[in-house]
């Protein structure tokens, strides 16, 4: 089984488009994990918790697009069972969490793991983010987890890169991006691969541009949750490098242990 991953999941229109970031998820080798736990944008609570649904539905979060996109469905299980070991492990790390048996699956999960895994055999159990409460605290959600590895749980976080919709006026979908957009890439790239914890959790005032390239912070919080799960003193590397529209920065990383 691999280590922990990010993914830039990127516009929901990922699963229908050939770009390089769709061929590369398709190409992702993930294994056979007993579950996959992963931390999306697009779940955020006021407090940590964790989806516990036996069969999650296909949650279509988000309006304007074909309606293949639509009539898409993901029929990969949920885990109760371990969405309580999820709990667990959080408790023991002094967060406490609350299950959500009606939780599904959101595009931030769907589309990305639609893609790399097709057949929907790996159970899902999706984590909630608490963006008021900043990146040190996701950080921990995902060190807290970090046991889970030895049980055979995988733990992605799914957001992306560099995600400033605003910036986006009609580009084609492989328009060249800006240099703030590449700056920000690039910076997060060479601290991840040192390993910096506390320069990605202070990624707002130490990354360049990280404002415009983050408005807001939902999206690169699960880099950090990600990171967390791959235990204090891991790195990463970038496995993929692209961008969608000019501004959404499709890199992906793993995650590992010096």
């Amino acid at each position: 089984m691999t280590g922990p991953l990010f993914l830039s999941h990127g516009s929901p229109m990922l699963y229908l488009t050939d770009t390089p970031a769709h061929r590369f998820l398709a190409g992702l080798e993930i294994g056979r994990p007993r579950a996959i736990v992963v931390a999306s944008a697009h779940w955020e609570t006021d407090r940590p918790a964790v989806g516990a649904a036996g069969r999650p539905g296909t949650i279509h979060d988000f309006g304007g697009f074909p309606e293949a996109l639509h009539r898409a469905r993901y029929p990969a299980p949920g885990d109760p069972i371990v969405a309580g070991e999820v709990v667990a492990a959080l408790a023991a790390a002094g967060i406490p969490a609350v299950l959500d048996p009606g939780r599904g699956l959101d595009h931030g999960i769907w589309v990305p793991l639609a893609i790399a895994l097709p057949g929907a055999e790996v159970p899902l159990v999706p984590l909630a983010l608490q963006p008021e409460l900043g990146p040190l605290h996701h950080l921990a959600l995902g060190r807290a987890l970090a046991p889970l590895a030895a049980s055979g749980i995988l733990v992605v976080g799914s957001g992306a890169v560099t995600h400033n919709l605003h910036a986006t006026r009609g580009q084609a979908v492989d328009a060249p991006a800006p240099a703030w957009v590449d700056r920000f890439r690039d910076w997060v790239a060479e601290t991840v691969a040192a390993g910096d914890a506390d320069r990605l959790c202070a990624y707002r005032t130490e990354g360049p541009a990280a404002e415009v390239n983050h408005p807001t912070e939902e999206h690169f919080l699960p880099l950090l949750v990600a990171l967390g799960a791959a235990g204090a003193g891991a790195t990463g590397r970038r496995i993929h490098a692209s961008v969608e529209y000019g501004v959404i920065g499709m890199d992906n990383y793993a995650f590992g242990i010096r």
